[in-house]
C-alpha cells in the first residue's frame, strides 16, 4: 500500500512490509491474486442482486452504497445504464491490473493458493467477531438475547433496503412470495456483505488511502511517518461515518442511529481493515471483509435469531 521505500528513497504505493520472493505471503499480496481470488466473489454479488429481486435494475433491494457511487459517477462521465451496473466491478479489476502493471511482479496464479487464502481471510475476520461480540455483549436478561454486528447490522430488512427507505420514503418490493422472509432476509445480507466487502474495501482503503498519503506526503510536505497515521485514521473514521449518514442519488440520508459507542467500532475496524491492507494487500483484506460480513450474518441467524 503506502509504506515501502523505493530505491530512490521515496515511498510507493505497494505493501508495508517486504516478504520473501515468491513466497506465500508475497505471491497472495500482488494486484493479479487479488483479481483471481476476488472474481467469484464479484460474480457471487453480481448473480446475488439479480436472482434476489424481481426488478433487478432499476430497483435493487441489495444496494452497497459504495457500488452506488461508483455507478452514479460512471453515470456522470457517460456511460449507459447497463453499462453502469457492470461498470464497477470493471473498475476494481482495471485498477487491480493497473497496479500489477506498476508493481512489475510476476503474473501468474498458483491455484493451490486460493484456500489457503480463504482460510486466512476467515482467521483475520475471528478477532472482529469477538470484539463485536464483546462489544455487543447480549443484556443480562435470558428473554432478551440479541446481537447486533456493529460494522453491517444485519436486520430483517437489509441495510441496503434500510437505506432505500430512508432516502425514498419507499417500502422496497417483495422479492417474491414463495420464498420464506426469514431466508431472504439471511441471503440477503449475505450477499450485501460480500458487496461490502469489495467496494468499501475499493473505495475506503485503496482509493482514498492512497489519495490522501498523496495529498499529505506529496502535495502538503507532511513527512511519511504523519501521512500514514493520517489518512489511516481519516479514512477509518469516514468509513465509519458512511454507516450513519450517506449520499445516494443526490440527497443525504441517515442509515444506522448514531451511537458513539458504535462509531468508535467501526472506526477501530477500519484501522484494522488499513493495517491489513496495508501489509497484505486489497485482496485478502477486502476478503477478509466479507467473510467477516458473512460470519456476523451467520452467527445472528442461528445464535439470536436475527
Amino acid at each position: 500500500m503506502v509504506g515501502r521505500k523505493s530505491e530512490n528513497n521515496g515511498y510507493t504505493t505497494t505493501q508495508l512490509l517486504n516478504f520473501a520472493r515468491d513466497s506465500y505471503l508475497e505471491r497472495t499480496s500482488r494486484p493479479v491474486y487479488a483479481i483471481v481470488f476476488l472474481l467469484p466473489f464479484i460474480v457471487f454479488y453480481e448473480l446475488g442482486t439479480i436472482l434476489i429481486n424481481t426488478d433487478v435494475l432499476n430497483r435493487s433491494q441489495v444496494r452497497v452504497v459504495t457500488f452506488v457511487w461508483l455507478q452514479d459517477l460512471l453515470r456522470h462521465l457517460g456511460t449507459g445504464s447497463r453499462l453502469a451496473w457492470i461498470a464497477p466491478p470493471l473498475v476494481v479489476i482495471i485498477i487491480l491490473i493497473g497496479l500489477q502493471v506498476a508493481s512489475r511482479k510476476q503474473w501468474y496464479f498458483c491455484l493451490g493458493d486460493y484456500a489457503p487464502m480463504v482460510f486466512e481471510c476467515v482467521f483475520l475476520a475471528v478477532p472482529l467477531i469477538i470484539l463485536s461480540l464483546l462489544f455487543n455483549s447480549p443484556a443480562a436478561s435470558p428473554d432478551n438475547v440479541s446481537w447486533r454486528d456493529p460494522v453491517h447490522p444485519p436486520a430483517r430488512v437489509s441495510m441496503a433496503a434500510q437505506e432505500q427507505t430512508v432516502l425514498t420514503g419507499e417500502v422496497p418490493a417483495p422479492s417474491g412470495p414463495s420464498e420464506p422472509a426469514d431466508r431472504r432476509s439471511l441471503m440477503t445480507n449475505v450477499v450485501t456483505g460480500v458487496g461490502a466487502g469489495i467496494y468499501e474495501e475499493l473505495v475506503f482503503r485503496l482509493i482514498l488511502i492512497c489519495a490522501l498519503m498523496v495529498l499529505f506526503q506529496d502535495v502538503i510536505g507532511l513527512n511519511h511517518q504523519n501521512s500514514v497515521v493520517l489518512s489511516v485514521l481519516i479514512s477509518a473514521a469516514l468509513f465509519s461515518a458512511h454507516h450513519h449518514i450517506i449520499w445516494i442519488d443526490g440527497r443525504l440520508g441517515r442509515s444506522a442511529p448514531f451511537a458513539w459507542g458504535e462509531f468508535g467500532f467501526r472506526t477501530l475496524a477500519g484501522v484494522y481493515f488499513a493495517i491489513l491492507f496495508a501489509i497484505r494487500g486489497f485482496g485478502i483484506t477486502a476478503g477478509t471483509h466479507a467473510f467477516y460480513d458473512i460470519i456476523a450474518t451467520l452467527v445472528n441467524a442461528i445464535f439470536f435469531d436475527q
